[in-house]
Parts: C-alpha cells; sequence; structure tokens
C-alpha cells in the first residue's frame, strides 16, 4: 500500500467515527441523558414600570424547546436545583395579573400548552408549549389568559427563597415593591443554562 493510499484509508476511517456509516444509529455521538438541549440563544423580552407593575431593568429570558428526556416535570425539578434554582411547585400561573418584588422567578412548562401576558396590563401576549422555560427577573407581571386542560408549569425561586411575596399590580404598594426589587440580588446562575450561555450578559450589573 502506497503513501497516498494509507493516507486515504485513514481519512475514511476517521469520517466513519464522526460521521457513522450509511444506516448506523450514531448514539455513541449523543449527549448524555443528564444534559440539557435548548435552543441557542433564549427570546428577551423587556417591560417598562407602567406605574402599577414595577417590571425590571433587566430582560424575561424565554428559552424555546429545552428537550429532556422522561418525565418532563421531574426533569425540569432536577434541572432547576442543579442550577441553584430549586423548584417549589408544581401547578398553573394564575390567571390574575401579579408579580413578585422579593425574588426571581422560573417557570418551566412540563405539559400542555397556554397564552400568558407578560409584562402587566400594557405588556405583551407569549405562547408558551411543553419544554419552554421562563426566568423573570423580580417585579416581572405575568398572568394567564388561557390554556390546555393539561397546563402544567414548575416553579423554581434562586437560593431557595421561602418567602417569595405574591404582589398584584397597584399604584398604593408600587413604591415600596420598587425598593424591594433592587435589593433582590443577582442569582449565582441561569437554572437553564447554569453558568454558561447568555445569561450573564443578558443580566449583568
Amino acid at each position: 500500500m502506497t503513501r497516498l493510499q494509507r493516507r486515504l484509508l485513514r481519512g475514511a476511517l476517521a469520517t466513519t467515527f464522526l460521521l457513522g456509516a450509511p444506516g448506523m444509529t450514531q448514539t455513541t455521538l449523543q449527549p448524555s441523558t443528564s444534559k440539557v438541549q435548548q435552543a441557542a440563544s433564549p427570546e428577551r423580552l423587556l417591560f417598562k414600570d407602567d406605574g402599577m407593575t414595577p417590571n425590571s431593568r433587566l430582560p424575561t429570558l424565554v428559552y424555546r424547546g429545552v428537550t429532556l428526556e422522561g418525565d418532563k416535570a421531574s426533569a425540569l425539578e432536577k434541572l432547576f436545583t442543579a442550577n441553584g434554582w430549586p423548584a417549589r411547585w408544581r401547578y398553573t400561573v394564575y390567571d390574575f395579573h401579579h408579580y413578585h418584588s422579593n425574588a426571581h422567578e422560573v417557570l418551566g412548562v412540563a405539559s400542555g400548552t397556554a397564552r400568558l401576558k407578560l409584562g402587566g396590563e400594557s405588556g405583551q401576549e407569549v405562547t408558551v408549549h411543553a419544554g419552554d422555560v421562563l426566568v423573570l427577573p423580580a417585579g416581572t407581571g405575568h398572568r394567564r389568559l388561557e390554556a390546555s386542560g393539561d397546563f402544567l408549569v414548575v416553579g423554581g425561586y434562586p437560593g431557595g427563597t421561602g418567602d417569595y411575596d405574591l404582589q398584584r399590580p397597584e399604584k398604593a404598594t408600587h413604591d415600596a415593591s420598587v425598593q424591594r426589587i433592587a435589593q433582590v440580588p443577582l442569582p449565582g446562575a441561569d437554572p437553564v443554562t447554569g453558568k454558561q450561555g447568555v445569561w450573564f450578559s443578558a443580566w449583568k450589573p
């Protein structure tokens, strides 16, 4: 065998290893089942203070189609908890405008679909499906407009926040809420990507 033939043979073997022979299932190249597959970049939504709902200078992040194997609710709980946002509940999203003035919140859609209103009365409608994850900075208004019968959400808070409040948009409580929101520290990681991805540039001080 000539030197050129040996080179061509090595190249063909390398290509087969990386791409797989025709008809081969490339299981060896798939990520571990503990890994998360998600869209390259989350959507970023900014909402202004409307005098009733404070919202935030930080953008709401919407991850689309986070792919998790097995039971999605359990997988979302494990993912959030592993990234420092322990899951606290499984439920739906309340059907009235509200926000949390003392905690950031992550909402992972485990099943079903829904139309949500983010940012308060003058905010934006967003449709979510199973596998979508919303990261809401403290003060961000949200409510459920309509949902399928199987709509289920996993909710969590950074650092195991246990005393997160629930505020309705009101002028009488607005200013006090703004003061509390300013005191909420930035979390140490993103609930979906951990310390990777675009999160730190999106939420940098």
